[in-house]
């Protein structure tokens, strides 16, 4: 993983004023009544233009008048405390308490009401609504800047004492609390709404018990905005996990952000608050508006948003998906055979810039099509998680849970998904837990103190990226994460996570000076919390989701990134259960090698067969990724020596030697066709090079023409994946010919089939070249040749099938006699 850059916002030094405006945390001052008026979403209703009070039903029945008495607000505080029901609002048809004594007063005390206008009352909904008290149910309603309201209950309607400030209040001699609506007058306007706090909680116990153990395996399912019908009402579910929180409302389009109005409740010591308000639907904005405990206020967006808006705008947006896949086949198969043991060759691509401009269902006509093409197996998407700053690529997340709408909507991604499957592809998605930006409306101090960050500022803050570390050793941020990666999988049907940066996440010590950190309790520099998690992600993971597997970008040689999480390994740990792991020291290794000029070569000829020393201690990836191809780094060709023609004849033989080496392919988008530029995400790939009215474009289409091949043979050739991971599916020729630029090895299926790959690094022609071989292989055949012409080579090899002398050679009792092109990788099975 590259270092971003430290601001994951606005760019650093952007001047503020150029910044996207957030709205602010809301002020109680007066604003134009119609304003609020427009924020009730329900139904609307015309008043009649009679004036409020208890007036006859509406029923068409002709109903006599029911005349109750009107209620005041002038009770003392002390008797409407004494009032105050506790819990939730009842639900319609609860009885009253036998009435005894005088009628209590409905209007809330001085304390409810300054805890409701600042936003730090935990259980508005025990003072809000209707509830039973002594002398029948009391209506108490906070509708700021209403003019007036009236409760509609069949066909009895009562208008609400102005208790002032917004309050509306009235006792009615009822013995039960009614199903009611609310007719809320405005200026020029009545509403005709439902009331969020007359109904119970939409979170079950079940919910909030698995939340506080952190074992919510489906936590997108409870927290968030979720669209529904409740108690027969339709609108939205917010709910948020802040404990530190005083007090939490929900902003939003809906209430002109300003959450005065609709404060949400704490559930119990789960930390979670909870709120559905009638009316809002898809495509509303929000946000959440929370009281920290020193007092101020901050406007947050949802951690468990699944939609967002375009950056640079960061509210949350309610959305529900009614896609229908149609990839069931797909999902079928996927399961039949373990990524280590099948054929995986995989396209890295940034997605807004592969062509630029394109919209995820743009995209699904044309990157399905191109992928298989070119025989790739899977594509491996750059973070599409929601990202504020376009230029970390999308490895500084906010939006854990949504894709970046940047390119569309979250039903637009699974179709992208769903036409890749369609046309046979996987889908990994880069997936960044290891850190998140300082962002003060999303993640960091969410609730006004470090929350989903560790509490020590040293483990806090990653040193390199000026980003935050998750706190892995917090069961509701572990479960926050474990969860988002079932997530992905589930819901989007993606086949594969290639975790970032997971060395980040394993050492205390990362990047950090002596001093500047703290051994765990073994005394070690080993992160315990994050070993913990990384083993229950991948244990849920693998549990949950058949045929999907975990990659590992881990830089270091700790051990058992690969091995199960339950075998203990030499270092005392269980396996962190990945499935995969990137070879970076076979990356690092290999291309220091092809950019030594030829003449040079055989002074690090270890540098290409160091690898096989540690081939098998891990299920391997072997990554040319975008990390490669920028900041200096030039592209891949840009990386071999020599005039034009000899760095294209290193390219394809390097190509050739990586599709043979043991491990999975993976290489990022453009250097299929030998791109000279770095990639940029301003423009993507360079595809003008592929412009038949370009003079060198047949050189680009070789290269290209070469990849194709070399997935083709791949796939069909089971000696080159089967046994990825088993020491028996590789043999050494020639490792030491170190004076001619040589490396060969054979490749073995499991039931003993061979293929021969022959890589010469120099830019010569070697006649006559013997190569040790099995003495019971009657021919060779060639299958494939970087130097043929149609890659732009110089088409030298041999014509026909090569036959076995008795003459050994490398240790094996008979050789071919091959002539080996320059600068070219050759490949040979049984004829």
């Amino acid at each position: 993983m590259t270092p971003r850059p430290e601001s994951s916002g606005s760019h650093p030094e952007r001047p503020a004023e150029q910044r996207p405006a957030e709205p602010a945390a809301p002020a109680r001052k007066k604003k134009p009544a119609a304003a609020e008026a427009l924020s009730e979403k329900g139904a609307a209703k015309k008043n009649t233009g009679k004036k409020a009070g208890v007036r006859k039903g509406t029923a068409g029945k002709g109903v006599p008048t029911k005349r109750v008495p009107k209620q005041g607000g002038t009770g003392k505080a002390g008797k409407a405390e004494a009032v105050r029901a506790s819990g939730a609002g009842p639900a319609a048809g609860r009885s009253a308490p036998p009435e005894a004594g005088p009628a209590a007063s409905p209007a809330l005390g001085p304390a409810d009401r300054e805890r409701l206008l600042d936003g730090t009352h935990h259980d508005p909904h025990a003072v809000l609504g209707a509830h039973p008290v002594p002398g029948g149910v009391a209506f108490r309603v906070f509708k700021p800047y209403a003019l007036a309201v009236t409760a509609v209950a069949g066909d009895l309607t009562v208008e609400l004492h102005d208790d002032g400030g917004g309050f509306f209040s009235a006792l009615l001699p009822l013995r039960e609390v009614p199903a009611y609506r609310l007719l809320v007058t405005y200026e020029g306007t009545v509403r005709e709404v439902e009331d969020a706090y007359r109904l119970l909680p939409t979170l079950g116990e079940l919910d909030l018990h698995l939340i506080g153990e952190g074992r919510h395996e489906e936590l997108w399912t409870a927290l968030g905005a979720h669209p529904m019908t409740h108690q027969g009402v339709t609108g939205t579910r917010f709910a948020v996990w802040a404990p530190n929180a005083r007090g939490v409302r929900v902003a939003g389009g809906f209430n002109f952000w300003d959450g005065t109005g609709h404060p949400m409740r704490s559930l119990g010591s789960s930390g979670v608050w909870e709120l559905f308000v009638p009316g809002v639907g898809e495509g509303e904005l929000y946000k959440f508006d929370i009281a920290r405990p020193d007092g101020s206020r901050t406007l947050r967006a949802d951690p468990m948003a699944r939609r967002t808006e375009v950056p640079p705008a960061t509210s949350s947006v309610v959305t529900s998906s009614g896609y229908v896949w149609g990839d069931a086949e797909w999902l079928a198969r996927r399961a039949g055979t373990p990524a280590h043991e099948a054929p995986f060759s995989v396209y890295e691509v940034h997605l807004p810039s592969w062509r630029p401009g394109l919209t995820y269902r743009e995209l699904a006509e044309v990157l399905p099509a191109y992928v298989a093409d070119l025989g790739f197996t899977h594509v491996e998407l750059m973070p599409v998680a929601e990202h504020p700053y376009g230029p970390s690529w999308g490895y500084q997340v906010t939006g854990f849970y949504a894709p970046t709408a940047r390119l569309g909507t979250p039903d637009d991604f699974r179709y992208l998904v769903d036409a890749l499957h369609r046309a046979g592809i996987g889908v990994i998605m880069d997936w960044v837990p290891a850190h998140f930006p300082r962002d003060e409306w999303a993640l960091a101090e969410f609730d006004g103190r470090p929350l989903y960050e560790h509490a020590d500022p040293l483990r806090a803050a990653h040193p390199d990226w000026g980003t935050l570390e998750f706190d892995f050793g917090r069961r509701e941020v572990r479960n926050f994460l474990v969860a988002n990666a079932v997530y992905w999988c589930e819901e989007f049907h993606i086949d594969g996570l290639r975790v970032d940066a997971v060395a980040s996440m394993l050492y205390l010590d990362y990047s950090r000076e002596p001093g500047r950190w703290t051994p765990n309790e073994r005394g070690g520099r080993e992160n315990l919390d994050a070993v913990a998690f990384l083993q229950e992600m991948n244990a849920t993971v693998y549990r949950r989701v058949p045929g999907v597997v975990t990659v590992a970008e881990e830089s270091t040689a700790w051990d058992g990134v690969t091995r199960a999480t339950h075998h203990e390994g030499p270092s005392g740990f269980g396996g962190l259960g990945f499935g995969l792991k990137w070879n970076m020291g076979w990356m690092h290794d290999s291309l220091r090698y092809m950019s030594h000029e030829p003449v040079h070569r055989k002074y690090h000829h270890h540098e290409m067969t160091f690898s096989m020393v540690y081939a098998y201690s891990e299920n391997y990836v072997l990554p040319i990724s975008h990390d490669e191809v920028v900041h200096g780094k030039r592209s891949l060709v840009s990386k071999m020596p020599g005039d034009w023609w000899q760095r294209r004849a290193g390219l394809r033989a390097y190509l050739g030697f990586m599709w043979a080496h043991p491990g999975k392919q993976l290489l990022f988008m453009g250097q299929e066709f030998a791109q000279g530029a770095e990639w940029s995400e301003e423009h993507g790939p360079d595809w003008w090079l592929l412009d038949p009215a370009y003079g060198a474009e047949a050189d680009h289409r070789g290269v290209r023409d070469l990849v194709r091949d070399l997935n083709t043979v791949y796939r069909h050739t089971p000696a080159l994946w089967r046994l990825d991971t088993e020491p028996s599916g590789f043999r050494w020729v020639a490792g030491d010919a170190a004076e001619d630029n040589v490396v060969a090895f054979l490749r073995y299926d499991r039931d003993g089939t061979p293929l021969l790959a022959v890589s010469h690094f120099a830019p010569v022609v070697r006649h006559d070249y013997l190569i040790g071989v099995p003495d019971d292989v009657p021919a060779w055949h060639e299958v494939l040749n970087t130097d043929a012409a149609r890659y732009g080579g110089g088409d030298v090899g041999g014509a026909g099938p090569v036959k076995p002398e008795p003459q050994g050679r490398h240790g094996f009792p008979a050789s071919v006699r091959l002539t080996l092109p320059p600068l070219a990788t050759v490949w040979l099975r049984p004829a």
